[in-house]
């Protein structure tokens, strides 16, 4: 009988909790491991892209404009004779930081506003999502735009128009973060370990920082990695239309906005192809590792 109990108390010993579950289910999804090498790997190299560029991103070579692969340009010249290999791997750097810095703002608003309004409900819960309605019907390329031809030609430090877009960015596109952290919280409201804590008197900031966030964290961090693939799209798309940030930033959209003429797109792919298949190839790993982080988390799937 006491060895029998020795053995069972081993056994609850080396149960592993649902976080470390999902993480070992995630580590063998092969499709996911290798997309998230391959961010780690273009994050890596977009840090240290100072010290791989081979020429300043903004130094001109006037006489080879649109120029072809050479060993000094890897991947010839744009428009305006800068080197192309460089500003790829600056444009790395300045598309994923957009696409972060607007996913963490993001987060930061909608899950306030969502844990506020699902927690307390009743009127404070109205409001709040009359005003997340809003927010999401409010048309944001056309707001996007406007801004940037109202204040493009005022703004001197070329950094601002990135600022400027960020800022829009958060603001107006939080609203389905915010509407599904209600409803992540107001389902946790139902359940047990949250009465139980209501009931013994549990201050209210305990409450929704040891038990309600740790407990719908999972759902927040599968819709990061997924808006996170879309603001970098947003981001590229705006700057490929020329309303996004400054075209003396290197970025992917910028990168592709430079080689939309017919000349470079049917003769020259070195010019479009690379930022092209930069955006295609992170933006799927993002999903792939989203998707893998969804099924990981399911507790429908854990054995």
């Amino acid at each position: 009988m006491i060895k029998k109990r020795h053995n069972n108390l081993k056994t609850v010993k080396k149960s592993s909790s649902p976080t470390q579950i999902a993480l070992q289910k995630f580590v063998k999804n092969k499709i996911a491991m290798a997309s998230l090498i391959f961010l780690i790997l273009v994050a890596i190299i977009s840090i240290i892209a100072p010290l791989l560029a081979p020429l300043p991103i903004n130094q001109q070579d006037l006489l080879n404009i649109k120029g072809d692969m050479t060993s000094q340009n890897l991947l010839g010249t744009d428009s305006g004779g800068r080197d192309n290999f460089s500003r790829l791997l600056y444009a790395g750097r300045v598309s994923l930081t957009i696409g972060l810095v607007s996913t963490i703002g993001m987060l930061v608003i909608g899950i306030a506003i969502g844990v506020i309004s699902g927690y307390f409900g009743g009127l404070l819960d109205t409001l709040l999502m009359r005003i997340t309605e809003f927010v999401m019907l409010f048309p944001f390329l056309i707001f996007a735009i406007v801004l940037n031809a109202a204040l493009g030609d005022k703004i001197k430090n070329p950094y601002g128009s990135a600022i400027i877009l960020v800022g829009v960015i958060i603001i107006l596109s939080w609203g389905g973060i915010a509407r599904l952290v209600r409803g992540k919280v107001m389902q946790e409201k139902e359940n047990e370990y949250f009465l139980a804590a209501k009931s013994i008197g549990t201050p209210t900031y305990k409450i929704i920082l040891k038990h309600l966030l740790p407990n719908i964290l999972s759902v927040v961090i599968v819709q990061a990695t997924l808006t996170f693939a879309g603001m970098i799209v947003v981001e590229s798309g705006l700057s490929f239309l020329g309303f996004g940030i400054s075209k003396s930033i290197p970025s992917w959209g910028n990168m592709l906005s430079d080689a939309q003429e017919g000349d470079i797109i049917s003769s020259k792919p070195w010019i479009w192809m690379p930022p092209a298949l930069m955006i295609m190839f992170t933006i799927l790993s993002i999903n792939f590792v989203g998707e893998g982080l969804k099924d990981a988390f399911n507790p429908k799937g854990r054995k």
